[in-house]
């Protein structure tokens, strides 16, 4: 899977760590930015790394920020974006399995690197169960 991956200054010091985690895994990763720890806009980010989910069919973002609930903000206003805000891998597995997200946002300042790792695995192992779900994901679109 290829993977585009965003924070802002308070996500920036877990980031390398996310990448190197997905890249064990398996997967691609392009990193977005911001590449030191200044103090930068979220939104500039999350809106960054949504064009390029969309542009590029079949990718997922990543999104860290300090709470992880900006990042979700932003990304939520693209149409076609479901940024889902996780804190442990079950939200993350169902975030996957009953939304068809394709945005894990969390936050460096509630989640540990074991929790990441563990969302990360769930996050890519889960596929969207469609079904019964998928006219609700529908009508997230209005």
């Amino acid at each position: 899977m290829k993977f585009f991956i965003a924070t802002d200054h308070a996500g920036v010091a877990i980031k390398p760590a996310v990448i190197a985690l997905l890249k064990g895994m398996g997967h691609e990763v392009l990193d977005l930015g911001p590449f030191n720890n200044e103090r930068v806009d979220y939104p500039d980010f999350a809106h960054a790394l949504c064009k390029e989910v969309l542009q590029h069919e079949g990718t997922q973002g990543i999104l860290i920020c300090g709470s992880g609930i900006g990042m979700s903000l932003a990304a939520n206003k693209h149409i076609g974006i479901r940024a889902a805000l996780c804190h442990d891998a079950y939200t993350a597995q169902m975030a996957r399995a009953h939304n068809d997200a394709n945005v894990l946002c969390f936050g460096e300042r509630i989640v540990g690197l074991g929790v990441v790792e563990s969302m990360l695995k769930a996050w890519c192992e889960t596929s969207f169960e469609g079904g019964r779900h998928a006219l609700r994901v529908q009508k997230l679109e209005l």
